[in-house]
């Protein structure tokens, strides 16, 4: 049986198709219009599928009580749906029938769903089961976005700016009493004169130590953390004494793979998340090691594009993190000079550049061993992408063969993208960026 997973309506629209419980196809909505966090899918992204059964990753009518309850438009989903399911539901779905263990707890963090802004699940033999949640008004997210806002960044998109910026910053304010705030109407005018970098660590330390608390009520030792604040790199790596998994897509565009998943109810063959649209042109890395070592940036698009918010070396942006090319890797991205860049390292000397809790898909910070500042950030992290063998992408042997040309293990490596643009997806947008902002991409 064919199923296709659709989240779309608010951000992040995405889709995913599973077949015999493999994952064919994976892709954010963005990627196809150009829009960034595109709320509504894109039709060529379905065209052909025709699947025989349609998961949608939330409840609608309930969703538009908490609407109406909060003195929101009603909202009516543009795509027709088989079925739908509970929106913390298709998070905690998404981790846990990906995840590498068969029991576990699973904690879903997010701004809202229908009314659940929190929960803890357990899953045991494929099924899911809530044991606790929090409602809204109660949220970490909105309030993490709310204060996104009033330093002048972009809710739903640049809270991840927010927690860069709190690395400049001091937490002098107490925001927890926010938290319970109905709809956080007025939290953009609080503290007029505040610095934005001491509202950022203030808005950080909140999420963090609830993250904890919120930890420590999830007893097993597996735990699967789900929801679009998961993407808090710094806080995750404060949690100590448990195996961790997150979908490297858990926002909710991930919840168009939980959706799907929840129709079988049966783990899915993760393998990888190059899950997207696919390159079939070939690449030759030496050409891609001479114009590092010429020009110290070029990009790479090449095979599947990854699924989720990182680029993890199919759409990446590679700089030689030898020489101090931060400025210019942010002029040519237009970001904010503060803004910090990840390592991608060979796994094999990941420990001895690196001290600290680091994986794959860049979930985690770490502290820096080394003195390569490009790749480091104001107090002394890194968010690590450790690229083992068999990872699923080109980026390995392009790192094994900088080794071998340099003695250095690891490359910068961001996504292929202009802030406040989506990642490149086919060669032509590829193309685009490379005349445009005259890098060379393979």
């Amino acid at each position: 049986m064919k199923v296709l997973g659709i989240s779309e309506g608010f951000h992040d629209a995405a889709i995913c198709i599973i077949e015999n419980q493999e994952i064919l196809f994976a892709s954010h909505s963005e990627r196809y219009s150009k829009i960034k966090g595109d709320r509504w899918i894109y039709p060529d992204m379905v065209l052909g599928c025709q699947p025989d059964i349609t998961a949608y990753y939330e409840k609608p009518f309930l969703k538009n009580l908490r609407r109406l309850y909060s003195g929101q438009k009603w909202h009516k989903p543009r795509t027709k749906y088989d079925v739908c399911f509970g929106h913390h539901e298709s998070h905690a779905a998404a981790g846990y029938y990906t995840a590498p263990f068969n029991h576990c707890n699973i904690l879903v963090v997010d701004a809202i769903g229908e009314w659940d802004t929190i929960s803890i699940w357990e899953g045991k033999n494929n099924k899911l089961k809530k044991i606790e949640s929090w409602k809204y008004p109660y949220s970490l997210g909105l309030l993490y976005s709310a204060i996104t806002k009033r330093i002048g960044l972009k809710p739903n998109e640049d809270e991840y700016i927010t927690m860069g910026m709190a690395a400049f910053g001091e937490p002098v304010y107490d925001l927890a009493p926010l938290l319970e705030r109905n709809n956080h109407l007025g939290v953009s005018e609080i503290f007029p004169t505040a610095r934005d970098e001491d509202l950022a660590a203030s808005v950080q330390l909140v999420y963090e130590t609830e993250l904890l608390k919120l930890v420590e009520k999830c007893s097993h030792e597996n735990l699967i953390l789900m929801g679009g604040c998961v993407l808090n790199c710094v806080a995750n790596s404060k949690i100590k004494n448990k195996n961790i998994w997150i979908m490297p897509s858990p926002g909710d565009a991930g919840s168009a793979l939980g959706a799907a998943a929840l129709v079988n109810k049966e783990k899915l063959n993760w393998k990888n998340p190059y899950l997207g649209y696919a390159l079939s042109k070939k690449i030759h890395i030496s050409k891609v090691i001479d114009e590092l070592l010429k020009n110290k940036i070029c990009g790479v698009a090449h095979s599947r594009a990854e699924f989720g918010p990182r680029a993890l070396g199919n759409r990446s942006l590679f700089g030689d993190p030898r020489y101090d090319i931060k400025d210019t890797v942010n002029k040519i991205k237009q970001r904010q000079k503060f803004r910090p860049f990840a390592p991608a390292i060979l796994e094999e000397y990941a420990k001895e550049y690196f001290e600290g809790p680091m994986n794959e898909y860049m979930q985690f910070v770490s502290t820096a061993k080394h003195d390569y500042s490009s790749v480091t950030h104001v107090d002394g992290t890194a968010r690590v992408q450790v690229v083992k063998k068999n990872c699923g992408s080109i980026i390995r042997t392009i790192l094994e063969e900088w080794y071998d040309k340099t003695g250095c293990p690891m490359l910068l490596n961001t996504s292929l993208n202009i802030k406040g643009q989506p990642i490149v997806n086919t060669w032509s947008d590829a193309q685009d960026f490379s005349r445009k902002y005259n890098v060379r991409v393979f």
